[in-house]
């Protein structure tokens, strides 16, 4: 973590319902809060409503526990006419006190209008 600090875009404490047969956290559930976190952070972006189109290369670094504190980070990658890219980096903080760092990808959004079509992106609020 850089020397500024950084709020996380979503932050999870884990738990027991969603372990396999290890004892660790299923990488879907991982998964599924990257999405949540990188949603966040495009409706944060000016998208009103997003649909996923993409997930990349996602490298699972070290298994997340049961009781661990996880934080997804996230920050605007790339945005286009209708699509933004979110990087999400994803960290575990231990119940001893250690942190590390569990994975990470980029997720592409596209914004979507009311008719389920893409839309442009308007202008981020505070831009």
């Amino acid at each position: 973590m850089s020397q500024t600090r950084r709020e996380p875009a979503i932050r999870v404490l884990m738990m027991p319902r969603d372990t396999n047969a290890h004892g660790t956290i299923f990488g879907g559930v991982i998964l599924s809060h990257i999405d949540q976190a990188g949603a966040v952070a495009a409706h944060r972006h000016g998208c009103r409503r997003v649909v996923t189109v993409a997930m990349e290369k996602v490298v699972f670094h070290a298994p997340v526990q049961v009781g661990d504190l996880v934080s997804f980070y996230t920050e605007i990658e790339r945005t286009g006419r209708t699509s933004v890219t979110v990087r999400v980096e994803v960290e575990a903080e231990r119940r001893d006190g250690g942190a590390v760092k569990v994975t990470g990808a980029d997720v592409t959004y596209v914004n979507i209008g009311e008719t389920g079509e893409p839309a442009p992106i308007p202008a981020a609020p505070g831009s």
